[in-house]
């Protein structure tokens, strides 16, 4: 009787966490240095296998995000009670220990209908712990009421129909702990990625209206020092026509390229820096040869060829989906179409 009685138990508390009546975050247990087991053992207050949440988290959203082999992403931030995040400028901002940074990965069954027939795959936590950040990943069931820790990562095939109404099967791949830490490390250091001025600089849709990610943070509690909105930095949208080729580009690479592309990154080696800050056209690529001229290169010369995206190492990588040669070499498996139409684009047009 005894088991079944803890079954029960255990199966109620999942329905409170994750599907109805969320008790709010468990702050103590996310500062636990062993990881849950469950991420309902955690108490977000995540519903619809991660893609919504009450009380406890925010959802935010990035200008230009990661791209993740055309996952749909559903991001949320939770802070103790009191607690402030610090603003800057430049990188992540300054957030409290016992900060949460929860970021579920879903598919639509069909990518031209994203909010229709959407099944959730992962939920990845960065939490804020007194000796740094920890990532983890969760992967979720059949039946999208609990998620279980995967440490050493998981591939899983995920059937979708694509854009152009072909079927197609993806080969998606959870993080281990290795490589969580490659793409997250900052001067050795593991590091948030995506929540920084420039890319929260922009409006989302919150359940009382629109409005400016900086300016709700700050109105909301969860950030201090923030300047206006208009005077903090922003970093363009990649897929808004109205915004600058070049701007978008340049958004796109700092995204999805820079977080080893950067001086204190893993890739800090190559001499190839993708950074938005980055102003040197030769660091940046232009012009430039591969420090060690592999495969990877394609048989070019030089990372970007202006005028000639044909010739150019970068385009050749990020076009490529063989291990070993395409780029970046995690977190993808299948070439972005778009975003590799608008880096041919803003090379072409370089003189």
């Amino acid at each position: 009787m005894a088991p079944r009685l803890a079954k029960l138990a255990a199966g109620l508390a999942a329905l409170l966490c994750l599907g109805g009546a969320p008790a709010g975050p468990d702050f103590a247990r996310l500062l636990d240095e062993t990881p849950a087991p469950r991420l309902s053992d955690y108490r977000l207050p995540l519903t619809d296998g991660g893609r919504a949440a009450g009380a406890g988290l925010t959802p935010y959203a990035l200008n230009t995000p990661l791209f993740s082999d055309y996952a749909e992403k559903f991001r949320f931030v939770g802070l103790p009670p009191g607690k402030r995040a610090a603003y800057r400028a430049e990188g992540a901002f300054d957030f409290p220990v016992g900060t949460v940074l929860v970021k579920t990965f879903a598919y639509p069954a069909d990518l031209r209908r994203p909010t229709e027939n959407v099944r959730s795959l992962e939920t990845r936590l960065l939490i804020r712990q007194a000796d740094g950040w920890k990532a983890l990943a969760y992967v979720w069931n059949a039946e999208q009421t609990e998620a279980v820790l995967k440490r050493a990562g998981a591939r899983m095939n995920v059937e979708v129909t694509d854009v152009q109404g072909r079927s197609k099967t993806i080969d998606y791949a959870v993080p281990n702990q290795n490589q969580c830490k490659e793409c997250h490390q900052l001067d050795k250091a593991l590091v948030p990625l995506g929540p920084k001025a420039r890319n929260l600089n922009g409006d989302f849709a919150y359940a009382s209206g629109r409005e400016n990610q900086l300016a709700q943070w700050t109105k909301s509690g969860l950030l201090t020092g923030a300047p206006q909105p208009a005077t903090a930095p922003r970093i363009a949208r990649w897929d808004e026509p109205a915004e600058p080729v070049a701007a978008r580009a340049r958004a796109y690479l700092d995204a999805n390229c820079a977080h080893c592309h950067h001086p204190q990154a893993i890739a800090s080696n190559s001499g190839l820096f993708l950074q938005w800050e980055e102003t040197n056209p030769v660091a940046l690529g232009v012009g430039k040869r591969p420090v060690a001229a592999g495969r990877g290169s394609g048989g070019l010369e030089v990372a970007i060829a202006p005028g000639r995206p044909e010739a150019s190492i970068l385009v050749h990588r990020m076009a490529s989906e063989e291990p070993g040669v395409m780029m970046p070499e995690l977190g993808r498996s299948v070439t972005h179409a778009e975003g590799l139409a608008l880096i041919r684009q803003w090379i072409a047009e370089m003189r």
